[in-house]
């Protein structure tokens, strides 16, 4: 097998590394302090457990300081961080939107050819006025609201719209599907279709 392939280090073993070098230099120090202390009576040694204590609490102090400056960074910094934060988030989810809405469009304009290939004229009219809604609702036009009636959409759209003509074929043959008696055609999902060519294309 290629030596190569074999990983020659990680951070568990740099840690390890590190705190094998901290304990080390730790001792050192401690050896050297002891050399300045006065004389001990003969045998006398620091405790294995004590050396382990003060090991311990060596990291400990050290662990905290580090939570400490964390926390005063973050005191410092928070309202930056949030801000950041914010703007990338905004500029995720607008972008996520805007792709679920023309997603959403092309899927309306595509059950529409569907049922027209299937000979369903009247839900092919209705997709088609409801990629209407969607994109009126996108472009600012008319925010869709559930309780808005087609008139009122129609009256909107008088008002703020031109040419209103195509969006009256639309909204015409949507009031026909849910209100008249009238069989919906193959002529007049060709009406819808030209009509909704003229105001999106």
């Amino acid at each position: 097998m290629n030596t190569d392939a074999f990983e020659k280090t990680n951070w568990g073993w740099q840690f390890y590394l590190f705190q094998e070098k901290v304990g080390e230099w730790f001792e050192y120090q401690f050896s050297r302090f002891q050399k300045t202390l006065p004389e001990l009576p003969p045998g006398w040694s620091i405790s294995p457990w004590v050396a382990e204590l003060l090991k311990i609490l060596f990291w400990l102090i050290l662990g905290l300081f580090f939570v400490w400056v964390i926390w005063r960074l973050w005191q410092e910094f928070n309202t930056y961080i949030y801000a950041w934060l914010a703007r990338f988030d905004h500029a995720f989810i607008s972008q996520n939107k805007n792709q679920a809405n023309e997603l959403s469009i092309s899927l309306l304009l595509t059950k529409a050819q569907e049922f027209y290939q299937q000979g369903n004229y009247q839900e092919a009219c209705r997709y088609l006025y409801l990629a209407m809604l969607q994109q009126l609702h996108e472009k600012a036009i008319a925010p869709q609201q559930p309780s808005r009636t087609d008139g009122e959409y129609l009256q909107l759209l008088t008002s703020s719209a031109t040419p209103v003509q195509p969006y009256e074929t639309l909204i015409t043959t949507h009031e026909q599907l849910c209100f008249g008696n009238n069989e919906i055609l193959a002529e007049n999902y060709q009406q819808c279709h030209q009509a909704y060519q003229e105001l999106f294309n």
